[in-house]
């Protein structure tokens, strides 16, 4: 009986994700817009710490744009050891367009800001330097490498729909086998989360963003009171959201137009990224924490244990629920360009971000929650600890 009506609630779950969860499921990317009347000036803000791999190919990216207004870009080296600074240089001189480079010597951390946060409001003041007139702004990270046409479609749909904030979920990496196993239910739950179709409408809270990529109206950011509104946000990308959606409109789409070449080479690094800013996303509740460890063992794993386990009805009930939620994947694998075959083994993908969760929890109890790039974050707008370094200083 017990397994029956456990089976019925997973069944019940689908259900309603499924037909009432904004289509989360869809993988449409963003769609064109028409090109404005006059292009606006845009300054792209890359925060970089550490980011030798990636940087190089990121800046120049930018500044081989096919954007028919101007275009400059700021790098805020954030107190760097790799030569990151100077590699964003060499591919500004390779592309022709060191006059178009700004890189900032980032300042030592502030008390109360995360240092994500902290690089962005450097760069967001040399941007008003850079181009005093410029429209919007472009956050983005040291590692995403945009196609030629991206930005001018970014303002194109921002100005065509009067929107403060276009975000992109950029393509991830998905080549390693972790990557493969782990990358595609990562924005599966994201979007399940965030349903992006909520995110668009203007009567509806959801307020959702990707922090790889968001064009920001300036006006509208210095409207919440800058990058200083969030200073203290682990996850930044939808705290800006929130507090841009409270007065004006935003948009969220997947794109093919962009991509990060962070690569996840093992389930460790993949545990490392959820552990940082799960228990932060669950405001750091136990009893919610509770809730969603439920809610996951309801969702995720009682359909394939009662289907291979149960008896009777609720072996029946449960398999239902596990077809619909291995179809609801199957579009997010295409847009990966993964085999349907990975579908029924969704519920191992969301075993491990069960655990990255529970861990999340466990590092801020021990006071190493949050660790990122050698910075620990314990407390909400706790300055950081740089006396206990995270395992892998460099992530």
């Amino acid at each position: 009986m017990i397994g029956l009506v456990l089976a019925l609630a997973s069944l019940a779950a689908w259900l309603k994700l499924w037909l009432f969860q904004g289509r989360f499921w869809e993988t449409a990317t963003a769609p064109a817009a028409p090109p404005p009347a006059a292009w606006p000036g845009v300054v792209v803000v890359i925060p970089a710490r550490n980011e030798a791999e990636g940087i190089g190919a990121a800046v120049g990216s930018h500044l081989r744009q096919a954007y028919p207004g101007r275009l400059q870009v700021v790098v805020v080296d954030d107190q760097s050891t790799d030569g990151t600074a100077d590699l964003a240089r060499a591919a500004a001189a390779d592309a022709g367009a060191s006059d178009r480079l700004t890189v900032v010597s980032g300042a030592p951390l502030q008390p109360g800001w995360v240092g994500k946060m902290w690089a962005v409001s450097q760069g967001v003041a040399a941007a008003e330097q850079a181009d005093p007139e410029a429209r919007w702004i472009l956050l983005t990270d040291g590692d995403i490498v945009h196609r030629p046409g991206n930005v001018a479609q970014l303002v194109a749909r921002g100005e065509a729909d009067g929107l403060d904030l276009v975000s992109l979920m950029v393509r991830l990496r998905c080549i390693d086998f972790a990557e493969r196993w782990l990358v595609p239910p990562f924005v599966f739950f994201f979007k399940m989360l965030y349903p992006f179709a909520w995110v668009n409408r203007a009567d509806k809270a959801t307020a959702g963003a990707a922090g790889g990529c968001m064009l920001v109206r300036r006006t509208a950011l210095a409207r919440i009171g800058g990058i200083a509104a969030i200073r203290d946000a682990l996850i930044d990308d939808c705290a800006l959201a929130a507090a841009l959606k409270r007065n004006g409109r935003i948009r969220l789409d997947l794109t093919d137009e962009a991509e990060s070449l962070r690569v996840y080479g093992d389930v460790g690094e993949i545990w490392r990224m959820v552990a940082r800013t799960a228990y932060t996303q669950l405001r750091y509740s136990p009893w919610l924490l509770l809730g969603t460890v439920a809610g996951l063992i309801v969702t995720y794993i009682a359909p394939p244990a009662l289907t291979l386990l149960g008896e009777g009805a609720a072996r029946y009930v449960a398999l239902a629920a596990w077809a619909i939620m291995s179809g609801s994947y199957l579009p997010m694998l295409r847009f990966y360009r993964r085999s349907p075959l990975w579908a029924p083994f969704l519920p191992l993908a969301a075993l491990v971000y069960l655990g990255a969760t529970i861990d999340s929890a466990r590092r801020h109890w021990a006071g190493i929650g949050g660790a990122w790039k050698g910075r620990v974050y314990d407390q909400p707008g706790a300055s950081p600890d740089l006396s206990r370094q995270p395992s892998d200083p460099s992530r």
